[in-house]
């Protein structure tokens, strides 16, 4: 009989119908069945949990076949018979009682019927429901235990906002287990009733949110202080941590997640409480469990949580798009934090942390036939850590107090990095080695383009508190001294013009991907873009010279002629000597610690011709898959006209048909594609372009084939070409969306600024 009235009580609350009975009726239909056990006795805890006849499992039996699926379970609230079992009975309650507390607080219900709901929630609080669900916690059931803290959690958070009191019995329960570490076996199921608090607390926005998690986290805040140093310092043995499945890594799992959940509950508090910011003030202890023995899957939550402090950003900052941290105690920790990663970055921490190459599949452990993805190192973690040091290089090079100090840690740290990326990052056969710093930052990001775009940033920012110390002392600065940082700028990896450069060619110069992150809100592309345009409007001749070393590399180690000069036999890819034609010679008197670290000058040294043919194999796949790239992508602007469809598909089809070259003039897809233009704007008619220079050859269709001999490569400033009118291409597209309405917010500065970078490269190259 109880389950068909149940059942009714289900559907009626489901469809918000009033319900027709008194109170007192409600409230003991969903009062929980649950003999509690005498004061403080543990050890009958089991006993009095209902029957495991109907699927309740004992410590033994955890075999999860016994718990049926939440579909099953859903299907069975409108199926339900009288041969149900106790445990599908409580199971029911626990679903009730959540499902009325989300209605009671729906201003889509009406009010009559909330304040029954309401009725029926003190009724259950006289009959000590809370302890009752705390009790529950405990339980074996995974299923029983997960739905109890849930609904614990929803009835804790109601009463706190409708009574503006905190329910003494589960903040008691929460003390005495925090303090009872480690000999309280209960931790996981306290920390996950205060995570779930915490998570409603974020999703409910008709509160004064600050002001509620000050009630909620007030009374614990000297108790979790206390918790962290005990779970992560005092009371820690790795010897516990063997298994991923034991009862001390479901603990340290379980704080994990509190940690987060605290870190994102602090952007709504103008003052953070101490448990709030102990994460950022005592990370030493996180950092020393990253490079201990415990299992992988601890120390990758411990880093990507990590990459979420470094990240952090208050909430005026986020909206005043703030460069720098305004908020004092923020501003303390977030240099705290760096100054502790930088430390131990220093001492060899990084080669410390193994980076395992085993994923996670869905529904397996291992990888389907065929994925070779295992045998390298994890790209998520990898790349969590890089951001981690390369963020926290910025927050203390912002507050070093002299230009030797921070010239010191970006050197030692960055040579750190430098060794880290090249003992995880191999390149695939199919791609040149790297012998640049430079591209490192495009290998190690490429696949996550926020991480991309925030390391980016990051290494442009870096650059500019240098550049700008520069021009301060620019007056008292030598011929040599000024050659030696810019060589010193290509050796510690963060020439913006180079990752600039080495990024187009990664997205074989298609301005539509650089159109496709300025549209999205999940990078930071639009504010890195805008940073670098202003740098490169006043530093155009080095970006000219940088494009010349890019094309020196091309034309060394891919000539087109079937003749090669006899001075090329002996040249390398890039040479320092190439480096001094752009003022980055470097100063033999000066220590070179990035560079002498890692026994790898800027580009390459001398090379033998074993390299050169590799350079030669890896130049023509790369034109190969850039066709190919090219092709695949789709075009994110709306055409004006039929015309500009038009112009796209012969593109295309330019694009098509170098790649259908034969394999001999493979090594001249690049330079053919750099001949493709079309016009995309109306108002702008344009045929077919060729660069400045005339080639040496025939023109076919929108595609030229350049047959130059290499001495006159460089002079065509290839590189230079397709990176300005990707640009264009990028400006005319944003204007085409403007003009339409179409861009999701306002482009003028943006606009201005490729304007400008156009009408430098066209006075180079006037037409």
């Amino acid at each position: 009989m109880k389950i068909s009235l149940l059942q009714q009580m289900y559907k009626d609350v489901l469809a918000g119908i009033p319900l027709a009975r008194e109170s007192h009726h409600y409230s003991s239909l969903i009062n929980l069945c649950v003999e509690q056990p005498p004061e403080g006795d543990e050890s009958c805890h089991q006993n009095h949990l209902p029957s495991t006849a109907g699927g309740m499992r004992s410590h033994q039996d955890t075999d999860m076949s016994d718990v049926p699926a939440t579909d099953d379970l859903s299907n069975s609230f409108a199926n339900m018979s009288s041969s149900f079992c106790p445990r599908e009975v409580m199971l029911l309650q626990l679903t009730l009682i959540k499902m009325m507390v989300v209605k009671a607080e729906s201003q889509e219900i009406e009010l009559h019927t909330r304040k029954k709901y309401c009725e029926i929630f003190v009724l259950l609080k006289e009959a000590k429901i809370d302890s009752k669900l705390i009790h529950l916690l405990g339980c074996y059931d995974r299923l029983l235990s997960h739905m109890a803290s849930q609904t614990l959690a929803s009835l804790v958070y109601f009463q706190l906002k409708e009574e503006d009191a905190l329910n003494v019995t589960w903040l008691s329960f929460s003390l005495n287990t925090l303090l009872g570490l480690p000999g309280n076996a209960r931790v996981a199921d306290c920390l996950w009733t205060l995570v779930a608090i915490l998570k409603e607390t974020q999703k409910d926005a008709l509160v004064p949110r600050a002001g509620v998690l000050k009630k909620l986290l007030a009374p614990l805040d000297a108790v979790l202080e206390g918790f962290y140093n005990a779970i992560l310092l005092h009371h820690f043995d790795s010897r516990h941590y063997t298994s991923p499945y034991s009862e001390a890594t479901n603990n340290l799992i379980s704080f994990i997640d509190l940690l987060e959940a605290l870190l994102a509950s602090r952007i709504e508090m103008e003052l953070p409480l101490r448990c709030q910011r102990i994460l950022f003030l005592k990370v030493s202890y996180v950092l020393n469990l990253i490079s201990s023995s415990i299992p992988y899957v601890i120390k990758k939550k411990l880093i990507l949580l990590l990459k979420k402090c470094v990240l952090y950003k208050s909430r005026e900052d986020a909206k005043s798009g703030s460069l720098f941290l305004q908020t004092p105690s923020l501003c303390e920790d977030i240099l705290a934090l760096s100054n502790a990663i930088l430390q131990v970055v220093n001492l060899t921490w990084l080669n410390q942390i193994p980076l395992s190459g085993k994923s996670s599949y869905f529904g397996s452990s291992e990888a389907a036939p065929g994925d070779d993805s295992q045998g390298g190192s994890d790209q998520t973690v990898l790349r969590a850590l890089s951001l981690i040091v390369l963020k926290a290089l910025e927050f203390k090079i912002h507050n070093s107090a002299t230009e030797a100090e921070m010239k010191g840690d970006f050197e030692s740290s960055m040579s750190q990095l430098l060794m880290f990326w090249r003992s995880h990052v191999k390149p695939s056969p199919q791609s040149h080695p790297v012998v640049h710093h430079c591209e490192w930052l495009s290998l190690v990001f490429m696949e996550q383009d926020d991480d991309m775009w925030e390391a980016a940033k990051v290494l442009l920012l870096i650059y500019l508190k240098f550049y700008r110390l520069r021009c301060d002392a620019a007056a008292n600065l030598s011929q040599k001294e000024e050659e030696s940082w810019k060589f010193l700028v290509h050796t510690g990896g963060y020439n913006p013009h180079c990752i600039f450069l080495f990024f187009l060619e990664k997205i074989a110069f298609d301005s539509t991907v650089l159109l496709d992150f300025l549209i999205s809100s999940e990078t930071c592309f639009l504010e890195y873009l805008v940073r670098y345009l202003k740098l490169l409007g006043k530093e155009w001749h080095q970006f000219v010279d940088v494009c010349n070393h890019f094309d020196t590399r091309h034309s060394t180690f891919h000539s087109v002629c079937s003749v090669r000069p006899p001075h090329q036999e002996k040249q390398s890819c890039v040479t320092v000597e190439s480096l001094q034609n752009a003022g980055c010679e470097p100063e033999p008197q000066t220590p070179m610690s990035l560079a002498s670290s890692h026994n790898c000058p800027v580009f390459t040294a001398q090379q033998g011709s074993n390299e050169a043919a590799e350079w030669n194999q890896s130049d023509s796949l790369t034109g190969t898959d850039s066709a190919s790239l090219l092709g695949s992508l789709q075009s994110l602007v709306n055409y004006d006209s039929s015309e500009d469809s038009e112009v796209e598909s012969d593109r295309k089809e330019c694009l098509v048909n170098a790649k259908q070259l034969p394999a001999n003039n493979e090594g001249e897809v690049r330079r053919r594609e750099t001949g493709c233009s079309c016009r995309d704007d109306d108002r702008n008619p344009r045929t077919s372009e060729v660069l400045p220079l005339k080639p040496k050859g025939s023109c076919t269709s929108s595609c030229w084939t350049c047959m130059a001999s290499s001495d006159n490569i460089a002079s065509l400033r290839i590189m230079l070409y397709k990176s300005t009118k990707c640009l264009e291409e990028l400006q005319e597209a944003i204007s085409r969306l403007q003009r339409r309405n179409l861009f999701p917010y306002n482009p003028s500065a943006l606009l201005k600024l490729l304007s400008h970078i156009e009408k430098m490269s066209k006075s180079m190259n006037p037409q």
